[in-house]
């Protein structure tokens, strides 16, 4: 008898879809009050979890879903540091 592990979902601040954690990039709200791209999921600090694509971003933007999550006011200078670091993990 083989016991299948749980695979831990979450679900994205952009689209609200529930996807495998490890498919989603984690943006964390550090104790030194930065926000940080966190590809490991293990740094400290609160997280919020969001698809590796521009729409997703934009649209948790639009909606405010990382500044709820996080429990933080994101300034626009931040908003596009995270849409460079998106570029670069999806051009590889």
């Amino acid at each position: 008898m083989t016991m299948n592990k749980k695979v831990p979902m979450r679900k994205c601040v952009g689209c609200g879809e529930m996807k495998e954690k490890k498919s989603l990039i984690r943006i964390i709200h550090t104790p030194e009050d930065t926000l940080v791209l966190d590809h490991t999921g293990k740094k400290n600090g609160r997280g919020a979890y969001i698809c590796p694509g521009q729409e997703c971003l934009e649209r948790a933007e639009k909606t405010k879903g990382i500044e709820r999550s996080l429990k933080t006011n994101i300034p626009a200078s931040i908003y596009e540091q995270l849409k460079k670091e998106m570029q670069r993990i999806e051009t590889g």
